[in-house]
């Protein structure tokens, strides 16, 4: 029997934020946007650690595997430099790739600015004997972390969120319902 209350994993990664050399705005940008988007009710459960694969897939794994969240979502590492390993530690727990979670970022990312291409972020299942995890590398600027949770509406384009209830659904999570305005989950009937 599934829960009824969603529970989010919610993963800043960053050395400096990590560390204390700034203010990590990755976790508290997601707790809003989250606030703002979802009618259901959810638990959050938040790390904030420094680009470290071994520690990244570590608290991946301890998020899906010991705190059943239904959903994680990482913010930063996800660009092109030495440091940045988010998504070779998320391919490395998960169990099925979902690549048109990462195209659709880079898509809406592409109508706002020419480096979204430098972007490797990914979407992952992390599948256990008893449960399972939609796990998303979202970009690590809290206004682009909105634009690809939520799309451009005016442009036709859609948010990755719009997608993520169903899949939830799919993968035995409880239902999370959507405040319309921000971002229609989409269902097949």
């Amino acid at each position: 029997m599934k829960n009824s209350k969603a529970k989010i994993g919610l993963v800043s990664i960053s050395d400096r934020a990590s560390s204390g050399t700034y203010q990590d705005k990755g976790i508290p940008s997601l707790k809003e946007w989250l606030a703002k988007a979802l009618l259901s009710d959810y638990e959050v459960v938040e790390k904030l650690i420094p680009d470290e694969q071994p520690l990244i897939e570590a608290t991946l794994k301890e998020l899906c595997d010991q705190e059943n969240c239904d959903l994680i979502l990482t913010t930063g590492g996800t660009g092109p430099s030495r440091r940045d390993v988010t998504p070779e530690a998320t391919l490395a727990v998960a169990t099925r790739t979902l690549p048109g979670f990462g195209e659709q970022m880079r898509a809406v990312s592409l109508a706002f600015v020419p480096t979204a291409i430098l972007s490797r972020q990914v979407g992952v299942l992390r599948e256990i004997e008893d449960h399972a995890a939609l796990i998303i590398n979202l970009p690590g600027q809290p206004k682009a972390i909105a634009e690809t949770l939520e799309g451009i509406p005016s442009k036709g384009i859609h948010g990755i969120f719009a997608a993520v209830p169903y899949c939830i659904d799919l993968i035995g999570g409880p239902a999370l319902e959507t405040r319309p305005n921000v971002v229609k989950a989409f269902r097949p009937k």
